[in-house]
């Protein structure tokens, strides 16, 4: 029952079958060696390894414990305490990265820096990041008893926001003040969209009259997502993507009649580790000429993916079609590349231009070179009096 999926993949997945591969039998021989496995574990790793003889890394089986975690990162939203904790690899101590803002744990006097040495009374040791947020998480109302001082968390629903901002103030020497937006977004949940339309209508209340959205090693997440944030920031009937399938048809998808929340130039910050509704985004907004791309060249992944969930609560993902930029440009396997690069070299000369500026900013922001090349290609265009 469990491989019921498989027997359609070669209908929808996106590349031509490898010439030597007998999907049919391969199919057949993965079955026979599965029936007699009692362990879940060693039958998805038998059919990983089918899969992987498609030749696509993206096309994979996870397990149900992965799939959870694939979920909570897509709906924002989980059951728990409020930490995001990891282990440090040198020590192979399980500490805290940081508190979510209101949160049972940050309300229980947790702080980022914080080492776990038990949950509920066994201890923490040996066990990675993953399987110490499974034993935090559970159902609300109930608690859980974390050994750092003795102290006792209750469980709550939890937002996970993916949306971090900031005003960037600054004061020339004749006095000119000019505020820019600068806009995080880690990754494309459920809520990204209105998270940020409603970041973007505050900072307009605020008067901030030019953006900077960092796209930075944002992995992805559900494309709807990124397509829905695009339309905060383009007008008209524009083309979004293109999809292209295994026979060569590109079918694209475009707004109708699309009002933008806002006008104001806007310039997007990539790099290697943005990838899929990250490039999607990118280059909806860059081909559209809504947007100046700053950064270093993207990751590359432009494939559109089918999610099954099984019946054990595994899911399959299979690669169904590939995207291309509004303009036609292959995103797969190839990345946008900014239209300026940035990189410490450049930090000079950025630095020359805020030294007649006065900045309200954080610290780690003002030190982050692609950040001031940013708000640079800004002021180039706001000395132009044109937008983007």
């Amino acid at each position: 029952m469990l491989l019921w999926p498989f027997s359609f993949s070669l209908d929808i997945f996106v590349d031509k079958m490898p010439c030597n591969l007998d999907w049919d039998s391969k199919l057949q021989q993965t079955m026979v060696e599965m029936f007699p496995l009692k362990s879940a574990d060693v039958a998805y790793s038998k059919i990983r390894g089918m899969l992987w003889t498609l030749g696509d890394p993206f096309t994979k089986l996870i397990s149900p414990k992965e799939f959870q975690s694939f979920r909570i990162g897509s709906d924002g939203n989980l059951q728990g305490v409020g930490l995001f904790i990891n282990v440090e690899p040198h020590s192979g101590h399980l500490i805290v990265l940081s508190c979510i803002e209101g949160s049972p744990a940050a309300r229980a006097g947790i702080h980022e820096g914080d080492e776990f040495l038990e949950i509920d009374g066994e201890s923490v040791a040996g066990i990675n990041s993953e399987a110490a947020a499974q034993k935090l998480r559970g159902r609300i109302g109930t608690t859980v008893t974390v050994k750092l001082l003795s102290v006792i968390i209750p469980r709550e629903a939890i937002k996970l926001s993916a949306l971090s901002t900031a005003v960037i103030s600054h004061r020339s020497v004749d006095g000119h003040e000019s505020k820019i937006g600068y806009v995080r977004l880690s990754t494309f949940s459920q809520t990204a969209a209105s998270d940020m339309e409603n970041a973007i209508q505050e900072m307009e209340d605020q008067g901030v009259q030019s953006y900077i959205l960092d796209l930075r090693n944002n992995p992805g997440g559900l494309v709807k997502a990124g397509l829905d944030v695009a339309q905060i920031w383009l007008d008209g009937d524009e083309t979004l993507v293109n999809t292209i399938d295994r026979e060569g048809n590109t079918l694209p998808i475009t707004m109708v009649n699309g009002h933008a929340l806002t006008h104001d130039p806007l310039v997007v910050i990539v790099n290697e580790g943005s990838a899929s509704a990250s490039e999607i985004l990118a280059g909806a907004l860059h081909d559209n000429g809504r947007a100046i791309l700053v950064g270093k060249k993207t990751f590359g992944k432009g494939k559109i993916q089918s999610v099954t969930e099984l019946h054990d609560g595994s899911a399959l993902f299979i690669t169904v079609a590939k995207y291309l930029s509004p303009a036609l440009h292959d995103i797969d396997k190839v990345g946008i590349i900014p239209d300026v690069q940035c990189s410490t070299d450049m930090f000079a000369a950025s630095k020359a231009w805020t030294s007649r500026i006065k900045s309200t900013v954080a610290s780690n922001l003002e030190a982050d070179s692609c950040i001031l090349v940013a708000e640079h290609e800004l002021e180039v265009q706001r000395s132009k009096g044109t937008a983007s």
